[in-house]
């Protein structure tokens, strides 16, 4: 190969890489229970721009382990920017995590680490827009990465939800209408520069984007699509608690220590997809950490085994099925797949979880992580109640990158037809 070729080809390689997409990273099996906590509670990883909130994650090794942390900006589209990283940093990343504390009269050992934005290395963040946190070991390799945005209050969001103007999905979907409107910032070629994000109960690996504003009225961008910002309903989310780890609670068939950490073992959930739908009040996919008989919940809440099954014997898909909700950040990864028992005729799974009240849900998906919506294990039902958050991003010509312009919130709740 000519040598002007082959450097070529190494520098657009190069380049290629750099601009890749950042994608969360799972964590390891030692790492649990990875949030984001803003005033004390786990919530779903959008901030406004300037507020305080942290990253919060036990290590179960609990060898107060040496972890560093870095922030990456990207774009719309979650590719990093070309922004210098003091542009959108004040302060200093790639710095070591030195806020942890051991576990304190548990079975389960474990380390707990929380990094504060602002923090003592004076890491504060500047702009607007899309992040990746990864968290780093003493070798400097991704253990692993979690999404979270920045948003701006320079625009009014208002959301509309309606059921689906399509008699086949009438009783299975939940639509957004969306009007967007500026406070102070005169729109310049909208259909190019203003972008949304539509997200269903936090999930970002869920969320509908690039969808363009129908029309305009004046500075006001008007979105009356139909299967364009349509999500499928769902059902509500499954709930267990075991904040008394050694006694039965709600959805806690029986509890035992068997192994060095206790046991819950959870009723038979039954698939609800054939069932009508029944009011089931949830947290939308959250969890709360708890231990009743502690008080500082972040050292003193335990580990438990819990012990999740399934009956579903119309399930005859060639995929999986997995136990999701916030507390594992919606993953499929091997650690969360549920395995068929032939001799019960029931899917069985056990997953080391922090006690407290914990929402789940049951998922299904093929091979390439693809999620099947339409033939969900719990049904879909437009009566359900689902948190959703809408997104604006905006880049005139003169930007160097996407702000977070606006955020809005609707719940279905609010489901008109």
């Amino acid at each position: 190969m000519p040598k002007f070729l082959y450097t070529s080809f190494v520098f657009l390689f190069i380049f290629t890489l750099a601009k890749a997409q950042e994608k969360e990273i799972d964590p390891p099996y030692n790492i649990k229970t990875v949030s984001f906590v803003q005033n004390g509670s786990n919530v779903v990883p959008i901030f406004e721009l300037g507020s305080s909130f942290q990253l919060q994650f036990d290590d179960l090794f609990g060898n107060e382990a040496n972890y560093y942390f870095e922030v990456i900006h990207c774009d719309y589209n979650w590719k990093p920017t070309d922004i210098p990283k003091t542009d959108y940093i004040r302060g200093f990343d790639n710095q070591r995590i030195t806020d942890y504390s051991n576990s304190f009269n548990t079975l389960q050992s474990f380390s707990h680490y929380r990094l504060s934005f602002p923090n003592q290395f004076a890491t504060q963040l500047r702009i607007s827009g899309n992040y990746m946190l990864k968290i780093l070991n003493e070798d400097r390799e991704v253990v692993f990465s979690r999404k979270f945005i920045l948003y701006e209050n320079h625009s009014t969001v208002g959301i509309v939800m309606r059921r689906s103007r399509s008699l086949n999905d009438i009783n299975y979907k939940q639509n957004l209408e969306i009007a967007i409107l500026s406070n102070d910032i005169v729109f310049q070629t909208p259909l190019q520069n203003v972008k949304v994000l539509l997200l269903q109960n936090g999930d970002f690996n869920t969320g509908i984007k690039n969808i363009p504003p129908q029309y305009t009225i004046g500075n006001q961008l008007i979105y009356k699509y139909d299967k364009e910002t349509q999500f499928w309903g769902g059902n509500e989310f499954l709930y267990f608690e075991n904040k008394d780890i050694r006694a039965a609670n709600n959805n806690v068939a029986k509890v035992g220590s068997n192994n060095d950490v206790y046991s819950s073992y959870l009723y038979t959930n039954q698939a609800r997809a054939n069932q009508i739908y029944t009011v089931y009040e949830d947290v939308d996919g959250n969890f709360v950490v708890k231990n009743i008989n502690g008080l500082n919940q972040e050292i003193e809440a335990d580990y438990a085994w819990v012990y999740f099954s399934l009956s579903a014997p119309t399930f005859r898909l060639n995929k999986d099925i997995y136990i999701t909700g916030m507390f594992n950040n919606y993953s499929l990864s091997p650690e969360y797949k549920m395995d068929y028992n032939a001799d019960k005729g029931i899917y069985e799974k056990a997953v080391m979880i922090k006690q407290g009240f914990t929402n789940f849900q049951y998922r299904i998906a093929d091979k390439k992580g693809v999620i099947d919506f339409e033939n969900a294990i719990d049904g879909n039902f437009y009566q359900t109640e689902n948190e959703y958050t809408v997104l604006v991003y905006y880049r005139e010509s003169t930007d160097r990158y996407e702000r977070v312009i606006g955020k809005g919130n609707a719940n279905s709740l609010n489901i008109i037809n």
